[in-house]
């Protein structure tokens, strides 16, 4: 599972390479990706369910900066979504 386009992602600016099993990275690609690299994921996730729900977990207990963004992507993959669900605070002020 990789995309040249998510390897050179400048969300991965700590990483040595991209390792999508990793949930640590996947967090960092939705929350500091790129529009490019967030298409490739979202192509990936289209394909791979297990993909889908590790985004729909980490959506619902890691921080981030567009949560709603990735619960209306994984809708539009027909997976279910709460939107309901209250989603963990992202301190923006952080840096």
């Amino acid at each position: 599972m990789t995309d040249s386009t998510l390897t050179q992602s400048r969300a991965l600016w700590n990483r040595i390479s991209l390792d999508l099993r990793s949930d640590e990275t996947l967090a960092q690609l939705l929350d500091r990706g790129e529009i490019a690299a967030w298409r490739a994921l979202y192509r990936l996730a289209r394909e791979d369910a297990e993909l889908r729900a590790r985004i729909a977990r980490l959506v619902a207990t890691v921080p981030l900066s567009m949560p709603y963004f990735w619960i209306a992507a994984l809708a539009s993959l027909d997976e279910d979504v709460d939107y309901d669900v209250k989603l963990p605070a992202h301190d923006r002020d952080w840096v």
